[in-house]
């Protein structure tokens, strides 16, 4: 049985990592994108990566970043993986490819036809979020997940995962889910509560 991999993203501060490292995260994210109230400098996040454990991986979070700020970015935090939550194209993400780190594309779902052109995209993972015209994630909302099926990739599946429907995503067998706005205090923060509520509401189909 393949368990789940949880990702926490969004994350701002050494105690909020320590504390989803702790209570079972397998991956944690950081928001590179300027205009997000979840922005991290890379010199911050570097400070934080650095004093973590060496078997949690790390995502940077980028939105039509350019390929050299990806990379020097990258190179400084040490990331294993690069999220692309922007309009990258295919050929942006194969340009990423020659990097030594794992990519994921975001797709912002609004119908079957986004699931469909994920097909298009040959990166390590897809992140499925919800679609919302004004914001690229973070946003708290869900998209119908019963029209996600079966897809010959690792999918994380994102938008509005919170404590209460944390178990239902995994059940769609997604091969992960990350969680940001849905344990939160305020963005940028995280509600220690809500995120172990979180992990006891999963820890049953974890193993």
């Amino acid at each position: 049985m393949l368990i789940v991999k949880v990702k926490i993203c969004g994350i701002t501060n050494y105690d909020d990592a320590m504390a989803a490292i702790d209570m079972g995260a397998d991956l944690l994210g950081f928001n590179f994108y300027p205009k997000s109230p979840r922005f991290i400098t890379k010199e911050k996040a570097e400070e934080i990566i650095s004093r973590l454990p060496a078997f949690i991986n790390t995502a940077g979070v980028f939105v039509n970043a350019p390929i050299d700020e990806i990379h020097g970015t990258s190179n400084v935090c040490s990331l294993d993986w690069v999220q692309l939550h922007g309009d990258e194209d295919p050929s942006f993400c194969e340009a990423l490819l020659s990097h030594n780190v794992k990519t994921m594309k975001a797709i912002r779902v609004k119908d079957q036809t986004d699931i469909e052109g994920a097909d298009c995209f040959f990166t390590d993972a897809i992140l499925l979020d919800a679609f919302n015209p004004d914001k690229y994630g973070g946003t708290g909302l869900t998209f119908d997940w019963n029209i996600i099926g079966h897809m010959n990739k690792r999918v994380f599946l994102a938008g509005g995962v919170n404590p209460d429907n944390a178990a239902k995503a995994i059940e769609l067998g997604v091969y992960g889910i990350d969680v940001c706005s849905g344990i939160e205090a305020e963005p940028g923060k995280k509600d220690h509560k809500k995120m172990k509520k979180l992990f006891d509401n999963i820890r049953h189909l974890r193993g």
